[in-house]
């Protein structure tokens, strides 16, 4: 058993204040009922560091069900690992049972989860442990740390407050094995210097340069999501210089390895500038958007929809799209398949930029315009990458003075509904019996 350093509340700078209220309402909850309950993870990293946090998580000893007994907003959510989401409105605070490793053979059951057998995928994910083991399991030091709300202290396991005073990312362990048990990690590591402007430490740096092939074993589509989380973190440009330079494009994303070139730094520092004037993420910022922002400066158009680029402007055929076009149809980004809804709406908002760049059209034509679900995406991509400040306020005004109360794009990233008008009732009224005919 490690003892964990526990700094008090004088010697940090960590305030309950800074916590979203609705956080600390289910801190407050589960300490009523004995639960041991913590700020964990990124956020307590980020309020240290004076930076706000886009989420704020917490780590219980209250195993899932216990929690939801005692919020009846409260959602379990998972199938390798059992969450709770307790949601307030359109926010959502997630409460994770602390965790533990396992090792292969060893019997647990807990909470309900029955007993994982040796060979079960699941079983390294369906155990419960203490905060010690929570943290040790945790990627880097970083990440470990935790805030006691009774207390108002930092408890720290893994000496994740050196390392944050240092300026420095560093594994938990040994980060060939945590690589090889998570290959993701490697891809995190370098978001994450870039993201706080911190050093690799030596060792995970060496051993991203041994494994960084076995990158490609993860799951496309979460390698996929993970790009877009770079894309709308505000730090794209740099983080993809990082994943450039460390070799991890080449085995997921080989015309990204090949196209890295001022073309594509270009447009991720324009995204990057765009995110910069939002505290939060903004809706804009859709899938279609930010993939355009990757596969434009590679050359891609919205005539060449069906396939991937190879590895800079050409036909953009896939190696094998001649014969498996039919059954695999859609782009992709190496080793990463694109959604067809997102490909599609991105060229949308290529074809629609010069209807935007024509104010010649009429008043009520430019209404007409704005009113297209379309609209906003297309708008935004015009104030990202356009450089056309004149026009992206002209339209800027035409949606003033419309002063439509419909939405007029997505409602969420990746969410592209269509406006529908309600459609009015046709055919005979049914008469009540005894009523008096019209």
């Amino acid at each position: 058993m490690v003892e964990p350093r526990v700094i008090p509340r004088a010697a940090h700078s960590l305030s309950r204040h800074d916590i979203d209220p609705d956080a600390l309402k289910v801190l407050y909850r589960l300490r009523q009922f004995n639960h041991i309950a913590y700020l964990v993870g990124g956020s307590v990293r980020d309020l240290l560091l004076d930076r706000r946090p886009k989420d704020f998580d917490i780590g219980t000893s209250a195993h899932p069900y216990q929690v939801k007994k005692l919020f009846r907003n409260c959602w379990i959510i998972g199938r390798r690992f059992r969450l709770a989401h307790v949601k307030f409105g359109a926010k959502v605070v997630e409460v994770a049972t602390f965790r533990r490793q396992v090792q292969p053979g060893e019997e647990i059951v807990s909470d309900g989860v029955p007993a994982p057998t040796p060979h079960d995928p699941l079983h390294h994910e369906n155990t419960f442990g203490t905060p010690e083991e929570d943290a040790f399991r945790r990627d880097f030091t970083i990440n470990a740390l935790f805030y006691d709300i009774a207390t108002f202290s930092i408890i720290d396991y893994v000496n994740g407050l050196d390392d944050l005073r240092r300026r420095i990312v560093r594994s938990i362990g040994d980060p060939e094995l945590r690589f090889q048990e998570d290959p993701v990690r490697m891809l995190r590591a370098v978001a994450l210097a870039a993201r706080l402007g911190f050093q690799i430490d030596p060792p995970i740096a060496e051993a991203v340069r041994l494994h960084r092939q076995q990158i490609a074993r993860s799951s496309p589509a979460r390698l996929l999501e993970e790009y877009y989380k770079i894309l709308r973190g505000g730090y794209a440009e740099k983080t993809f210089r990082g994943l450039a330079q460390a070799g991890l494009l080449e085995p997921i994303s080989t015309e990204l390895h090949h196209g890295a070139d001022e073309r594509l730094w270009r447009s991720l520092a324009a995204v990057d500038a765009y995110r910069a004037r939002f505290e939060s993420v903004p809706e804009t910022l859709t899938n279609a958007v930010l993939l355009g922002s990757l596969l434009i400066p590679l050359g891609f158009t919205q005539h060449s929809r069906h396939h991937a680029p190879p590895h800079r402007a050409g036909d953009f055929k896939s190696p094998d799209a001649d014969n498996q076009s039919r059954r695999q149809p859609g782009a992709r980004l190496g080793e990463l398949p694109l959604a067809r809804r997102d490909v599609e709406r991105l060229c949308q908002i290529l074809a629609l930029q010069r209807r935007l760049h024509d104010l010649g059209t009429s008043p009520r034509g430019q209404r007409a315009l704005t009113r297209r679900s379309i609209f906003r995406e297309t708008l935004t991509w015009l104030e990202i990458h356009g450089h056309a400040h004149a026009i992206v306020e002209h339209w800027i005004t035409v949606l003033a003075t419309r002063g439509a109360e419909e939405p007029l794009g997505p409602q969420a990233p990746g969410e592209s509904p269509p406006l529908q008008r309600r459609r009015r009732r046709r055919g005979r009224r049914s008469r009540r019996r005894g009523s008096a005919p019209e």
